[in-house]
């Protein structure tokens, strides 16, 4: 057997496929989410743990493959909205969590969500002398472009 032939029977990436996968995101201030230096990431495709987009990049990508895609401004998470800015009052902020928590500008706060099998994060943008706290949902790269680098390891 020779090489073309081995290499034409590697797996691809495929709608459903279970993934073992290195991937770095960065926006125009850097880094958001880099896994290169440490475990890769295993997630499968279809199911939301990359946006359509990013998963749209990868698809068709023979295990043991690495790439790196330019995403123009919204185009992997959408545009920024702004009904995702939020104030969120000092009581619900405690009885979420701890009600001593001071909070800073920039800093990511997780939060349960109502079914509390989960939870999704704000970063704060401001914080009034009440203790009300506005939050910012939206995802950190929404609105701008993206680098998405990827190396697929395994595929399942």
């Amino acid at each position: 057997m020779n090489a073309n032939a081995s290499a034409a029977c590697a797996p691809t990436v495929q709608q459903g496929s279970f993934l073992t996968l290195h991937y770095r995101l960065a926006g125009p201030s850097g880094d958001v989410v880099n896994t290169f230096a440490d475990k890769p990431a295993t997630l499968s495709v279809g199911t939301g743990s990359l946006s359509p987009a990013l998963e749209q990049r990868i698809i068709g990508m023979a295990e043991g493959a690495r790439a790196s895609f330019e995403l123009a401004e919204g185009e992997a998470f959408g545009p920024r909205n702004p009904d995702m800015l939020q104030w969120v009052t000092r009581k619900l902020l405690n009885e979420l969590g701890d009600p001593h928590e001071a909070y800073s500008v920039g800093e990511v706060v997780q939060f349960p969500t109502p079914d509390g099998q989960g939870s999704y994060a704000g970063a704060v943008v401001q914080v009034r002398d009440d203790g009300a706290v506005c939050f910012d949902f939206n995802h950190p790269l929404a609105g701008r472009p993206v680098t998405f680098e990827v190396l697929i390891i395994g595929i399942l």
